[in-house]
């Protein structure tokens, strides 16, 4: 017998005004569930999420709060569905979509028609948890910076000390990450380890990079924090603060969450309505080729 195999896929339940849900038809299995795919090969979750509502059904989603993970048996051992809430970004508009082998319908359904019309029980308990985190949050990405060259390796000013090879490519492999967040705000020390792991996706996506000397391990004070963490959380935006291993427990105090330690490229996704926490997660750095 051939070892079993862990398939590890992404979903989103996405919710549009009226509470309606976005659902998905396979006629190879004559099932209605939700968009979701498999991980490609070095592929983040929150990314896989994302592309694969956008390939079965034409929509653009942001992820919100995460949902409990599926996890089932298949033909080739077992599978882990990881879930969110999501909503809409440009448009809700399904109408265009062009049926196909793969997804041949697809429908935005009232919930109560929903948990009628889903095949799987599974499905409907997920549907029945992300009801209850259905209202809009927005993410605050707390950022520590990618692989940096190590300080005994460094000769010029800290500050100026720039990420290595690894720490560039975990900056690039971040671009989808922070995107399946709706990142629209990019703030960071104005240290260059931490410029290089948000610059990239900044440029990709056209924003605005704000560099701050209060973020940096030299400057940083709890009150400047603080400040700038509420302004983050006040904001309608999406927003990454990218900053450094001591100034974390600062960052994440105002953000009123827990103690956490971050390896270098790992994020803490704080969602939030008007300032106050709904959920957090915590993500590693992106596993890359290096």
């Amino acid at each position: 017998m051939p070892p079993s195999t862990d398939v590890v896929a992404a979903g989103v339940v996405v919710w549009r005004p009226g509470r309606e849900v976005l659902l998905v038809h396979r006629p190879r299995y004559d099932d209605w569930s939700f968009p979701k795919g498999k991980l490609d090969p070095g592929e983040t979750a929150p990314g896989a999420a994302v592309r694969e509502v956008h390939e079965e059904s034409g929509v653009r989603v942001r992820l919100g709060p995460p949902l409990p993970d599926q996890s089932y048996p298949v033909a080739v051992g077992r599978k882990t569905v990881h879930y969110w809430v999501g909503w809409a970004v440009d448009g809700d508009d399904v109408s265009a979509y062009v049926p196909n082998a793969e997804i041949d319908a697809v429908a935005w359904v009232p919930r109560d028609e929903a948990l009628a019309r889903l095949s799987y029980a599974r499905d409907r308990e997920t549907l029945a948890t992300a009801t209850q985190l259905r209202k809009r949050t927005r993410a605050l990405v707390v950022l520590r910076h990618a692989k940096a060259c190590p300080r005994r390796a460094w000769k010029g000013e800290d500050r100026a000390r720039p990420l290595e090879r690894l720490g560039l490519d975990q900056a690039q492999r971040l671009l989808p990450v922070l995107a399946a967040w709706d990142v629209t705000r990019v703030v960071s020390s104005s240290s260059m380890r931490c410029v290089q792991t948000v610059a990239a996706y900044a440029d990709a996506h056209g924003h605005r990079l704000q560099a701050t000397d209060a973020l940096t391990e030299e400057d940083a004070t709890a009150d400047a924090v603080a400040h700038l963490v509420g302004e983050l959380l006040a904001g309608g935006d999406g927003a990454v603060l990218c900053t450094h291993r001591p100034v974390l427990p600062a960052v994440l105090d105002a953000a009123g969450v827990g103690p956490e330690s971050l390896d270098p490229g790992g994020a803490l996704v704080v969602h939030h309505r008007t300032g106050e926490p709904v959920a957090v997660e915590l993500w590693p750095a992106p596993r890359t080729g290096l």
